[in-house]
């Protein structure tokens, strides 16, 4: 399993006086991942302010990683919401590669209340004792805090962007059909692939599908054509729901890529798609005026 390393740039800002931190970033893979060290991506902190923080909310606080650049600003604020597998070295890394392109990209690990997260051994055991355990509603709200955390920190939240992968691919849609608090003005969104459809529940009452004709800005879903979790009817349903309610939605779906094809630390990662999809998701934030 791999160990992050501490790198250039890091800062630390201190614990806020109320609430209990109950967990904390990951410090490298879960035992469910397994990783492809010869494909792995890894941005240093040249040029950056990068590192760990704890951000509070509702009298608790959730741990984050961000990366900003180390001069100027306030930046464009862009939310990253991660897999199923914690706030690990590729989540960071995504933060720290948006910070490069002079974004504050923040992280926050929305699956803090479950510290045994790195300990589980498969994507089955992660859906039962976590994902599924976790509201939908505190994954909204964390990431509102984070977003305020990072506009009291150097960045703008009035050019907010959200962008996530896997199941945060989901979340991507829910958040964009968020009230988010006053202050926060959410411009642009990103799904890298993630589940359209699924069950419901009292803590998971809606899919993607569910609200895309309820989305408040512009999304841009990047599909994989060989993705089990994303069937082709979901994703034309996901598009045709939101353009029928007059929404601003463009699906490019990558027909011979896998889910999880940006993940480069993973056998699922296809080169030319990613970097296809990573120059796509800048156009898209920087179009509607998230840059």
């Amino acid at each position: 399993m791999a160990d992050f390393r501490e790198i250039a740039g890091l800062e630390r800002f201190p614990l806020a006086r109320r609430g209990v931190v109950q967990g904390g970033l990951v410090a490298g893979l879960t035992m469910a991942t397994t990783r492809v060290e010869a494909q792995v991506i890894d941005t240093d902190a040249k040029g950056l302010v990068a590192g760990e923080v704890r951000v509070s909310q509702g009298g608790a606080e959730v741990p984050a990683y961000y990366a900003k650049p180390d001069h100027g600003g306030p930046f464009p604020i862009v939310l990253v919401v991660e897999e199923i597998f914690g706030v690990h070295h590729y989540i960071r890394d995504i933060c720290r590669r948006l910070g490069k392109a002079g974004y504050f990209g923040i992280a926050p690990e929305l699956y803090w209340r479950f510290p045994d997260l790195a300990k589980m051994t498969s994507a089955g055991e992660i859906f039962s004792r976590v994902i599924a355990k976790t509201p939908d509603a505190s994954v909204m709200e964390d990431l509102d805090a984070a977003a305020q955390w990072a506009g009291r920190h150097g960045g703008d939240p009035g050019r907010l962007g959200v962008v996530g992968f896997c199941r945060g691919g989901r979340d991507v849609w829910l958040y964009a059909a968020h009230d988010a608090p006053s202050g926060l003005h959410l411009r642009a969104a990103v799904a890298w692939y993630g589940p359209l459809d699924g069950p419901r529940t009292p803590i998971q009452p809606e899919t993607a599908l569910d609200v895309a004709g309820d989305i408040r800005c512009p999304l841009l879903g990047l599909y994989a054509g060989k993705d089990p979790s994303s069937a082709p009817e979901e994703i034309q349903a996901a598009e045709a729901r939101a353009k029928a309610a007059g929404k601003t939605v463009r699906i490019i779906v990558y027909p011979d890529a896998p889910h999880g094809f940006h993940a480069d630390y993973r056998p699922s990662y296809r080169k030319a798609d990613a970097e296809d999809g990573w120059e796509r998701m800048l156009a898209w934030l920087q179009r509607f005026d998230v840059g």
